[in-house]
C-alpha cells in the first residue's frame, strides 16, 4: 500500500493533520490503534468539547507554561481564531463562555467528532482503525509504517500525532516515543500536568473535609525556603487522598516539578477569602464580637465558608464553636483568620500520570521546525499535539496546541511530498 501522507493517531492533532494534508491533495492515510477516532475529543470539556479559546495569543501562550512560547511560530501561520473559522466552515456553531472558552452551541462534542469525520470521508482520506503500528523504518525517499499484522504502508511523509501517557484509556500510552528515540530525537523527562495531589495529613487520611468544595479559593504553591512559586484562584476540592479540582490542577505541575527536585513535601496554601487582607478581617470580627457577645462563634463567622470547613478551622484551633463571642480573644480572632486566609496543606506527590488529563515532557521542541512541525533529523518526518514537550491548562489551550501543530504537520508533510 502506497500512500503520500500517513497520519499516525486519531486525536484531535492527527484528524486535523489527515484533513491538513488531504485538502493540499496528497494521498492521505489515517491510522489508529482503537476501535474509533477522536475519543479525546468526545470526553474534553465534560463531554461539551473546548475546542479552542478566544483569549488574544499572548494570553493563550501564557496558559501554556510548558513551553508555550514554541507556538508563536505556528500561530503566526494558523491560529485559534482560525480554528474557529475551520469549524464553523464545517457547519459547527461555536459559543464563547467565560475565561474565552469556545464550546458548540449544541453542548455535544460528538458534532465536533462528527464533522471532522464527515470532512475526512468527503476528502477521501483513507482510514484504518484497531490498527497498532509497531515501527516505523526511515528511508532517504520514503518511508515504512508497519503495523502489528506485519503489513508494510510504504508512505513519502508521516506525521506522529499519537498523544502522550495521560488519559491512557483513550490511546494514549507513549508509543511514538521509541519512533522520534529511532529518529534521532531526545524525550525529555515525562511527568504528569494537571492532576490531583496527594496528601497524608492526618485531616486527609481521616477523611475529615473529603468532598467538600470550596468556591474561589486562591490556592498558592511555596517551595521550601517559603518562596511564593505560582498562586491560581479557582474552585477546589478535598479528597480522600488529598486535593482536586481547577485550581489544584492548575497547580499541579508546579508541586510535581518541586518534587522532582528533591522537594520531601511542599507546602499550598489555601486562601478562601482572597478579596480581603487579614488586618481588615480582624478588625471587623473584633467589632462584630464586641456587637454580638451572646452570638456562637459558629454563628459569628456563619457564612463566611462552608460551615463544614468552618468548624474544621475552630477545631484545628482548638476553639469551642458554640462559644459565645464575648469570651473569643484576640488572639483566637487572629488565628481563625489566619487560617481561613492560609491554610497550610503539606502535599508529597500525585496521582501517577496514567491518571492526569495531561502530559508534561516529550519530544523536544528544540528538534522541531516551529513553522512546519518537521523533524531536523528525518526528512518528511513530522510531529504534532502532545507527544511534543508542550502542555498547558485545561480550558481548551492543550487542544488549541494539538489543532495548530496538526494542521500546520499534516499541510507540510503533503507539501513535501510531492
Amino acid at each position: 500500500m502506497n500512500y503520500d501522507v500517513a497520519v499516525i493517531g486519531g486525536g484531535p492533532s492527527g484528524l486535523m493533520a489527515a484533513i491538513g494534508a488531504a485538502e493540499q491533495g496528497a494521498k492521505t492515510i489515517l491510522i489508529e490503534k482503537g476501535k474509533r477516532l477522536g475519543t479525546k475529543l468526545m470526553i474534553s470539556g465534560g463531554g461539551r468539547c473546548n475546542v479552542t479559546s478566544r483569549l488574544p495569543k499572548e494570553e493563550i501562550i501564557e496558559h501554556i507554561p510548558g513551553n508555550g512560547r514554541f507556538l508563536y511560530g505556528p500561530f503566526s501561520v494558523f491560529d485559534n481564531e482560525d480554528i474557529i473559522d475551520f469549524f464553523e466552515d464545517l457547519g459547527v456553531k461555536l459559543k464563547e463562555e467565560d475565561h474565552g472558552r469556545m464550546f458548540p452551541v449544541s453542548d455535544s462534542a460528538r458534532d465536533v467528532v462528527q464533522a471532522l469525520l464527515s470532512k475526512l470521508e468527503q476528502l477521501n482520506v483513507k482510514i484504518l482503525t484497531n490498527s497498532k503500528v509497531v515501527a516505523l523504518d526511515y528511508g532517504e525517499t520514503s518511508h515504512d509504517v508497519i503495523l502489528a499484522d506485519n503489513k508494510k504502508i510504504t508512505v513519502k511523509s508521516i506525521v506522529v500525532s499519537v498523544g502522550g501517557k495521560a488519559v491512557p484509556h483513550t490511546g494514549s500510552t507513549g508509543d511514538g516515543y521509541p519512533w522520534a528515540k529511532k529518529a534521532g530525537h531526545t524525550i525529555t523527562d515525562l511527568y504528569p500536568t494537571e492532576v490531583a495531589l496527594l496528601s497524608n495529613q492526618t485531616f486527609i487520611k481521616e477523611k475529615t473535609l473529603q468532598g467538600l468544595s470550596l468556591r474561589d479559593a486562591e490556592l498558592t504553591v511555596k517551595d521550601k525556603t517559603n518562596k511564593s512559586i505560582i498562586s491560581h484562584r479557582m474552585d477546589m476540592i478535598f479528597t480522600h487522598f488529598g486535593l482536586s479540582g481547577p485550581a489544584v490542577l492548575r497547580c499541579s505541575q508546579f508541586v510535581v516539578k518541586l518534587l522532582k527536585q528533591d522537594h520531601q513535601q511542599v507546602s499550598i496554601f489555601i486562601d478562601t477569602l482572597p478579596d480581603e487582607n487579614q488586618e481588615q478581617l480582624f478588625n471587623k470580627y473584633k467589632e462584630l464580637s464586641n456587637d454580638s457577645a451572646k452570638k456562637s462563634i459558629k454563628n459569628l463567622f456563619k457564612g463566611i465558608v462552608p460551615e463544614r470547613y468552618l468548624l474544621f478551622i475552630l477545631d484545628q484551633n482548638n476553639i469551642d464553636p458554640e462559644l459565645k463571642s464575648a469570651n473569643l480573644s484576640n488572639e483566637q480572632i487572629r488565628q481563625i483568620i489566619a487560617d481561613l486566609k492560609s491554610f497550610e496543606v503539606l502535599i508529597h506527590g500525585s496521582l501517577p500520570l496514567e491518571k492526569a488529563f495531561v502530559t508534561g515532557g516529550g519530544i523536544s521542541i528544540k528538534e522541531v521546525e516551529p513553522t512546519t512541525m518537521a523533524s531536523k533529523f528525518v526528512n518528511r518526518l513530522f510531529f504534532s499535539g502532545e507527544i511534543l514537550d508542550i502542555h498547558g491548562y485545561t480550558g481548551g489551550y492543550n487542544i488549541t496546541a494539538a489543532l495548530v501543530t496538526g494542521r500546520l504537520a499534516g499541510q507540510n508533510a503533503a507539501w513535501q511530498s510531492f
